[in-house]
């Protein structure tokens, strides 16, 4: 199909950039386009403005700052596979960037797009979520910073004001102990997870002392599986912690029927997926290159 008609906008600059949202109620902010264009195409979006910030090369980073990793909304998925600082000290988002849709994809879809798509279906909202990580906004009144866990607030919904635009991510330094994983199922490659799970942890000796954990397309908002965390905090990760957790995830989640599966395969899967994920980043924490 073609888009319905659009006015478009290509501004210079960020300021430039938040004030045509400002002009035009209803715009579309256009970055990498992988979720926005095909959405267009079966005219499920009909955006009157489409104002394209791909001209604002500033936005376009991935930087270690003092105590987060910082990485520009306009990034390509593609960068994070080809950072030196992700791949050796931030495996769970290295794990992440693997798996999102294709090659092709990745060379175009930016991270802060899949961001503010808020789509639970997206790789990158459970593992922003399992990393505590922080979003920057930049509007008419300055910068402000959003916590990950205060930003997703429905299907497709997002805490950002109507002309504010998301300029960068920030995700916690790890500390000693710390280890993440993301896995993934799905039915063949560059298609949406089956089910994700997101897992970072830190381990204090052989006891898990702080856990957070995403799940990936298994509910209608993004999420965090609160009752594996709290199953495995201040425990050591035996069959029958991992397990509890497996279960408090699956339990906790609301995934829909569809081809990908049942809600029971889908929530048995979370299960499964949630020990593995924990297990493999108690590995890490652990000094493990797997």
């Amino acid at each position: 199909m073609i888009p319905g008609q659009f006015d478009y906008h290509a501004p210079t600059s960020l300021d430039e950039a938040v004030a045509l949202l400002g002009q035009h109620g209803g715009a579309k902010i256009l970055a990498g386009g992988q979720s926005l264009i095909p959405a267009m195409r079966f005219r499920l979006a009909l955006p009157e403005v489409l104002i394209d910030i791909n001209g604002l090369a500033d936005l376009d980073y991935i930087r270690e700052a003092v105590g987060h990793l910082a990485i520009g909304g306009l990034t390509r998925e593609s960068a994070l596979e080809e950072s030196a600082a992700v791949q050796s000290r931030y495996p769970l988002l290295a794990d992440t960037a693997r798996v999102i849709a294709d090659p092709l994809v990745r060379n175009l879809a930016t991270v802060g797009g899949n961001l503010a798509h808020a789509d639970p279906a997206n790789d990158h909202p459970a593992a922003m979520l399992a990393y505590n990580a922080q979003v920057v906004a930049h509007g008419p009144q300055g910068t402000r910073t959003i916590a990950i866990d205060d930003f997703f607030t429905g299907l497709f919904e997002n805490s950002l004001a109507d002309d504010e635009i998301l300029t960068e991510i920030r995700i916690p330094e790890p500390g000693a102990g710390a280890g993440g994983a993301y896995l993934k199922v799905e039915r063949k490659v560059g298609d949406y997870a089956i089910s994700a799970v997101a897992v970072q942890l830190a381990m204090s000796g052989d006891s898990v002392s702080a856990a957070r954990i995403g799940l990936t397309n298994v509910s209608p908002v993004p999420m965090r599986a609160s009752g594996a965390e709290q199953a495995v905090v201040g425990q050591r990760l035996t069959e029958e912690v991992l397990e509890a957790a497996g279960r408090a995830a699956a339990a906790e989640c609301d995934p829909s029927a569809d081809l990908r599966g049942s809600v029971d395969y889908k929530r048995d899967l979370t299960r499964v997926l949630t020990k593995r994920a924990l297990r493999k980043a108690a590995e890490r924490a652990a000094g493990g290159t797997s």
